[in-house]
């Protein structure tokens, strides 16, 4: 969680609290609220559905290591690692992926854009991320 803590103390100081079920919780809403299609956050996602998300966290103790990835793309000197696996990529609504910042390190084979759904597509937009991945990987079918 210290990693996790450190991550967003780049962008706002001391907003988060690795040591407090409120504080995981107050930082968990946040970022559903800046990250999903509508103006607060059970818009998009159901309450319930985002506090089994933020308990699931809480109790496993893995929003540190789920908030890794982040972390060391941030200090690394060789992100991204350049990859030939094809790579399908959806931007729902209010996510943010630009394209050729993606195409820098991946190779795209498919992109799509929404006009729902958000950073947490599979539980805002959950049909139109499953047929995406469907779409994706048809492609490859023998």
């Amino acid at each position: 969680m210290r990693e996790l803590a450190a991550l967003d103390d780049r962008i706002r100081p001391g907003s988060f609290e690795p040591n407090s079920p409120v504080g995981q919780l107050a930082w968990i809403v946040e970022k559903f609220k800046e990250w999903t299609h509508g103006d607060l956050p059970e818009d998009s996602v159901d309450r319930d559905r985002m506090l089994t998300n933020v308990m699931l966290y809480w109790l496993t103790g893995t929003a540190g290591s789920a908030a890794n990835l982040y972390y060391e793309s941030m200090h690394s000197r060789n992100w991204p690692t350049p990859s030939q696996v094809p790579t399908g990529v959806a931007v729902f609504a209010e996510d943010i992926a630009i394209r050729r910042y993606a195409e820098r390190g991946n190779a795209i084979v498919h992109w799509s854009e929404f006009d729902r759904g958000g950073h947490f597509a599979a539980m805002e937009a959950p049909d139109l991320l499953v047929q995406d991945v469907r779409a994706f990987f048809r492609r490859f079918r023998q």
